[in-house]
């Protein structure tokens, strides 16, 4: 299984290596590094928009000391980022998973299984757009199901 841990929030600007402060509005991207990816976190004043070759990016605010954090789902995000891993055999693990939160999140529809010479692949209809994927199947364990899942919330920073 690929590995898609990443560091948790840095509280750093990578930019100008200042501290961000509680409350502060910042930016995190995420660039891909070989097989990981790497979480960069920026203040608001240093932020120009994406790095190149950013696999995603989103924003929020740096937590209060002892505030609660619930974790708050961006569906947008999470579309952004199962659109962007088409394609990329490494990562199927992960957009299995991500596709299963996405229908769960009731923004892709199951429509049927496919068997593709072999291979078990969903067929999913976006219930906005009526955009059409095929995802693989990799048979994963609950087990692993859940493993991936906390991946992604942690790669997101929703955990």
């Amino acid at each position: 299984m690929t590995d898609y841990q990443i560091q948790p929030h840095t509280r750093r600007c990578l930019a100008t290596g200042r501290d961000l402060q509680p409350g502060e509005r910042y930016y995190t991207a995420l660039v891909e590094d070989g097989d990981h990816f790497v979480r960069q976190d920026f203040s608001s004043q240093a932020w120009q928009g994406p790095p190149a070759g950013a696999f995603s990016f989103w924003s929020g605010r740096v937590p209060q000391p002892n505030e609660i954090v619930k974790a708050r789902f961006d569906d947008d995000v999470l579309e952004q980022c199962f659109q962007r891993l088409d394609d990329q055999p490494s990562r199927v693990n992960f957009r299995y998973v991500v596709a299963l939160l996405l229908i769960r999140r009731k923004r892709l529809r199951f429509e049927q299984t496919i068997d593709d010479d072999g291979v078990e692949k969903l067929e999913l209809t976006n219930a906005k757009t009526g955009a059409k994927y095929l995802v693989t199947n990799p048979q994963l364990s609950d087990e692993q199901i859940a493993e991936v899942q906390d991946e992604v919330f942690r790669v997101l920073g929703w955990s």
